[in-house]
């Protein structure tokens, strides 16, 4: 009920939002009010009922803070709705409910000179109406929700008709194609070839489908940042124009939801620590309402995210004085300003001088690193733009999780046993020569491929298989990487690349046994475990 409910919402708030978008028409903005419910008002004064006329004929501009106030009836409306429905999370005191009226020009986008004396007193009656710190309190509470909103998963998806109709379509085929298969009788040495070629094509049809049937727009998670924005923007008192591209885009439902956080935090970093005030800006001859912008585009099969702004930027000399003192520099060691600003990245790491409770909280990009190569498989990179300020983009490969549904694996021989690597995860396979190998003095192994070195991990050794052979020529080397981790696996002989079906355990396996499987991959004849690339890795990586 909750997903119908945002569902019905939401082209009301994106019509407010495109207010905003340059000085609308009368006819843009009628529709809005009208759907509020604002132009059938009953008021017993005349002035207010004639500064809402001011605003539906186009007279009173539209700006930051009326765009701000209709955001807020939104949720108001939402929030009702939720309570009829009887699935609000936890009844709201009064004093929170959203108000119509919105807090001080100063912490959105100023309104643009009015020539009009109404338009003036418009304003001052809407700010006048709602104490600093209600409003204060009001935009922390709501920059709350959005973060706390962005943890939910998404629990449904619109699906065309047609998608549905052609998903019959290819069920209706299979099952004519089984009844072929099976009532062939003795005809099924001649038929099964082109009966299995026609099954192919079906399974490939259906798996396509399914796969595009799980897609979701990039707008069910951006909408809820211009929120998240606003609301941060008049806490820190500072003035924002907030810029959203590529929102049409469509992703996996699973990369969707797991790409919420990590704009959260995106987001409150780049208001809190990369925006100057608005008195900074107009010392150093910049606007004063600073740009914060969240794009999204596709290249091949990787999605990229970007959240850029015009602010201060990252100040490299600190940067590598704080690398320094963690010894994450060499000493002499001459680094590019790229290469500098990458160790924001790096575990625990933070320039600021004090913690606050817009962004960080203590914790510093590494969260945000963490969560994009380790649930995404993806890489994120940081860039200072020129003039001024900064660019994280993340970078998504848009391959499925290999944790449910059908990944192309490599099916590989460890011993005794048949073991599935996904390929998502795999670099390529390398036939190693007995120099390629060295020993490190920890006992530990490195393995050259192609002049790039990697940790060689014996998955007949690790995995405490029968059989060890020491003797790395008598077998082939799977290099894979997640994120900045790499490492070449040893097996004894790789079978061929199939698609698999991934199913988890039926037992909390992973609870008793500490063992890198991910689960059972379903080959047809016959069922292999699944490796865990991701929990090998972290083997490799982890400190000894």
């Amino acid at each position: 009920m909750k997903d119908a409910i945002r569902q019905c919402v939401a082209p009301l708030e994106e019509s407010i939002l495109a207010l905003e978008q340059g000085r609308p028409a009368s006819n843009e903005v009628t529709p809005v009010l009208e759907a509020l419910g604002l132009t059938h008002l009953k008021l017993a004064s005349a002035q207010v009922i004639s500064l809402l006329d001011m605003l539906a004929d186009g007279i009173s501009p539209v700006n930051g803070s009326i765009v701000t106030a209709l955001l807020r009836l939104c949720e108001a409306h939402k929030q009702f709705l939720y309570a009829l429905a009887g699935v609000l999370d936890q009844p709201r005191a009064a004093a929170a409910l959203p108000q119509l009226e919105v807090p001080t020009p100063t912490a959105v986008e100023p309104a643009p000179d009015a020539p009009d004396a109404g338009s003036a007193e418009s304003a001052a009656v809407l700010a006048a109406a709602q104490p600093p710190d209600q409003a204060e309190a009001h935009a922390e509470a709501q920059a709350n929700q959005v973060l706390a909103a962005s943890k939910q998963g998404i629990t449904s998806i619109r699906v065309p008709t047609e998608r549905l109709d052609s998903l019959i379509e290819l069920v209706g085929k299979l099952m004519v194609t089984f009844a072929v298969l099976s009532q062939s009788g003795t005809r099924g040495a001649t038929l099964s070839a082109s009966t299995l070629a026609e099954l192919d094509t079906v399974i490939t049809g259906l798996q396509t489908q399914v796969d595009a049937i799980r897609l979701v727009p990039l707008k069910q998670i951006f909408l809820p940042m211009n929120r998240l924005v606003q609301s941060l923007s008049q806490k820190m008192q500072k003035k924002v124009r907030f810029s959203i591209s590529g929102d049409e885009l469509a992703l996996d439902k699973t990369i969707v939801e797991s790409l919420n956080e990590p704009l959260v935090h995106l987001l409150r970093n780049a208001l809190d620590h990369g925006l100057e005030t608005a008195e900074e800006r107009a010392e150093k001859g910049k606007d004063e309402t600073g740009n914060v912008f969240l794009n999204a585009y596709r290249k091949g099969d990787t999605a990229y995210v970007e959240v850029s702004d015009d602010g201060r930027g990252l100040n490299a000399e600190k940067i590598l004085r704080k690398a320094q003192e963690r010894g994450l520099v060499e000493p002499g060691q001459d680094l590019s300003e790229q290469e500098i600003i990458q160790f924001v990245l790096a575990s625990g790491f933070s320039t600021a001088e004090k913690v606050t409770d817009v962004s960080g909280r203590g914790v510093g990009m590494d969260a945000v690193a963490n969560a994009v190569r380790a649930q995404l498989g993806g890489d994120i990179t940081i860039e200072n733009l020129p003039g001024a300020g900064s660019r994280f983009t993340l970078a998504i490969p848009l391959s499925r999780s290999v944790n449910e549904g059908i990944v192309d694996a490599l099916i590989c021989r460890v011993g005794p046993e048949t073991l599935i690597v996904p390929s998502r995860d795999v670099l390529e396979i390398y036939a190693p020569l007995a120099h390629d190998l060295v020993a490190l003095p920890d006992g530990s192994e490195t393995v050259s491929v192609r002049g790039q070195i990697f940790h060689l991990l014996r998955l007949r050794r690790h995995l405490q298989l029968a059989g060890l052979c020491e003797d790395i020529t008598q077998g082939l080397l799977i290099t894979v990487r997640m994120g900045e981790v790499s490492a070449a696996l040893l097996v004894d002989e790789v079978l061929r690349q199939q698609q698999v079906v991934v199913t988890g355990f039926t037992v909390p396996v992973q609870d008793i046994y500490t063992l890198p499987i991910l689960g059972f991959g379903m080959m047809g004849e016959s069922d292999a475990l699944v490796l865990d690339i991701e929990k090998l890795l972290a083997e490799v990586s982890a400190p000894a």
